[in-house]
């Protein structure tokens, strides 16, 4: 798509622009202001997320792919000391020491409050909280010029500290009826202080005509219908992405420039992140690769203990190459501790997934599943052509899997050990639901959609859909609702924890990315999910928790105390008749994999009568 441009379109630099991971704040994602803002011709965009770097990944991939420069930052709303109100503070960081300060940052203020909250007081703001990092300040026509002042003289002393400035007062043209007075009092504030202006639009959308979907997530965020919210709503649609004509005609062209000054300072990208692994389950004198393989020869000698046959030794040989080749042994040593202290506490454990391909798995008894006895390409589970991190999935008995995560954080610390998180984005009919309240939709007919949801897909019954709940699909309140809630759909919603995905780091994780309080005590979060973690080449070690494990271990405690010995889950016959009898019939109420229904009808076509052929039924069932 061409560029949006003029012969009076200056070059422009937006500085402060919110995503929609400012949850309920933003409402465009991220690839789309970056897209917008290639195709107007911005010289960059910065992400400013409230407290937040949540969706700097995405915004990273499209500016890589489209060629724009991106600038990284959060926005903060300052706490002023007694009952001075609040301020916004920008910042937008220089070079790798800013990125990690400005993490830390994050990390602190989201700890010092609870789940989804943060807190930053002017007093906790110093020059180490945020040393690299360009500074902008957006001061509310509420404070006096007298408390104005007094903000940006210790801003300037904290953070001026060459002569370039680093602290900016960010000018907002929102075409609303005090932008004069307001410009004029923020260059009496610029004369008084010496500190100067710089334009930034303070978006919260990349085109004008998301600004009923703003409306709609700001009532969802305070909880109201969009018409009792007041002074709460933008005034405008101004908070877009415009063309640079048209700030070109809003803005002083000093104030235009500055945001190219701010720009040419801010050269951090995410492409300078490298990732360490911990280095805790190195032996003493022995590099990673000779650790992996003493591990694997002693796990080996102990699964044959009459001698490695020769196909598994040259498949040992195979692995270990390979593993060594992509550098992947920190993460295998990992998982073989953690999985090491669970067999020490007498903590049922199985690997599972395509790791059970794998014959340094089974060594490192990660895994029970015998890869002697199947024909699988270890390339399943690892590949140089795919270029894909191992992905080791690891259960444990759910009623002592805490002990385990506790573990975990006791060996690498806070600041070193976090859970993965989990976007949660709007489904059908979340997203019915909540548009319908903002929109003042009568609630019995909300829930009468809302429960049967599934003509959501734009089938052809969707209008009847809409008629039986005593609506009129052609009424413009019915349609502005469905559109709304169509729009919802992906967004996200709000950040959770991942069911057990640990990212784990040599140096200071909160360097590298922002931690905050989950939901659960004891439990703390990084701002990236699972996709961000693969787009950065960042590990995550899988914790899981199964039920079923925790019913075998009470098993294995039953026959132990009958038989007077110390039966295990090894010690478990594959071949009894009994069990494939019962499997054969589908007599697998309860049982893992094979208790849905689908498994179960399919049992007695296949009727599997070892572990293989109970292998392939389930992935015909669930590939």
């Amino acid at each position: 798509m061409p560029k949006l441009s003029s012969p009076k379109s200056p070059s422009y630099a937006e500085l402060h622009c919110l995503s929609n991971f400012s949850f309920q704040r933003g409402a465009s994602q991220p690839e789309e202001l970056v897209e917008r803002a290639h195709q107007l011709g911005y010289s960059a965009l910065a992400i400013t997320d409230e407290c937040s770097v949540a969706g700097v990944v995405r915004a990273h991939g499209a500016a890589q792919r489209l060629g724009i420069q991106l600038l990284l930052g959060a926005e903060f709303q300052v706490e002023l000391p007694g009952r001075g109100g609040v301020f916004t503070l920008v910042t937008l960081v220089h070079n790798l020491q800013g990125w990690g300060h400005l993490c830390e940052f994050i990390t602190l203020a989201r700890r010092a409050a609870p789940k989804g909250q943060y807190r930053v007081r002017w007093e906790d703001v110093t020059w180490a909280t945020l040393a690299h990092c360009e500074v902008l300040l957006s001061l509310p026509s509420a404070i006096t010029m007298e408390a104005a002042c007094a903000v940006l003289a210790r801003a300037s002393a904290l953070f001026s500290s060459d002569s370039r400035a680093r602290v900016w007062i960010a000018v907002r043209a929102g075409m609303g009826a005090g932008d004069a007075l307001s410009m004029h009092r923020m260059e009496q504030m610029a004369r008084l202080t010496g500190v100067p202006l710089v334009a930034a639009g303070d978006v919260r959308m990349h085109v004008r005509s998301r600004k009923p979907l703003h409306d709609v997530l700001t009532a969802v965020r305070l909880g109201k219908p969009v018409a009792q919210c007041g002074f709460a709503l933008q005034a405008n649609a101004e908070a877009h992405l415009r063309t640079r004509a048209r700030l070109a005609a809003l803005y002083p062209a000093e104030l235009l420039a500055n945001t190219l000054v701010v720009a040419e300072r801010c050269h951090f990208s995410l492409d300078e992140l490298r990732y360490h692994y911990p280095l805790e389950a190195v032996l003493p004198g022995h590099t990673p690769a000779q650790t992996l393989r003493q591990y694997v020869e002693e796990g080996a000698q102990a699964r044959y203990p009459q001698g490695v046959p020769d196909d598994i030794r040259q498949r040992v040989e195979h692995e270990l190459a390979l593993i060594s080749e992509l550098h992947f042994e920190m993460y295998f040593l990992t998982v073989h501790d953690i999985v090491r202290f669970a067999r020490s506490e007498r903590i049922l454990c199985q690997g599972r997934g395509s790791a059970a391909n794998s014959v340094v798995c089974y060594c490192l008894h990660i895994t029970e599943a015998n890869p002697g006895e199947t024909s699988l390409l270890f390339e399943r589970f690892i590949s140089r052509e795919r270029n894909e991190p191992p992905d080791i999935d690891v259960d444990f008995e759910h009623q002592r899997r805490e002990e385990v995560i506790q573990y975990i954080y006791a060996k690498y610390g806070r600041e070193r050990a976090a859970l993965t998180a989990v976007v949660i984005c709007w489904r059908t009919r979340s997203a019915l639901r909540d548009a319908g309240r903002a929109l003042g939709m009568d609630l019995a007919q909300i829930d009468a959609l809302a429960k049967e949801h599934y003509w959501f897909d734009g089938s052809e019954g969707a209008a009847q859909r809409v008629r039986d709940a005593g609506l009129d699909p052609d009424d413009l309140r019915v349609r502005q609702w469905l559109e709304t809630a169509a729009q919802l759909l992906t967004f996200p919603r709000h950040l959770s924890q991942h069911v057990g995905g640990f990212v784990l780091t040599q140096g200071l994780l909160t360097r590298l990315v922002p931690v905050e309080n989950a939901a659960m005590p004891e439990r703390s979060i990084i701002q990236w999910d699972k996709d961000d973690l693969d787009a950065m080449g960042l590990l995550k070690v899988d914790v899981l928790a199964l039920g079923m494990l925790s019913a075998i271990r009470r098993c294995l405690a039953l026959v132990s105390a009958r038989r007077g010995v110390d039966f295990r889950m090894q010690d478990i016959p594959g071949d009894d008749p009994a069990t494939w009898d019962m499997i054969c019939a589908a007599d697998t109420v309860g049982v893992f994999q094979i208790e849905s229904r689908a498994q179960m009808s399919m049992l007695p076509r296949l009727k599997p009568r070892c572990f293989y052929d109970l292998v392939i039924e389930v992935a015909i069932v669930r590939p």
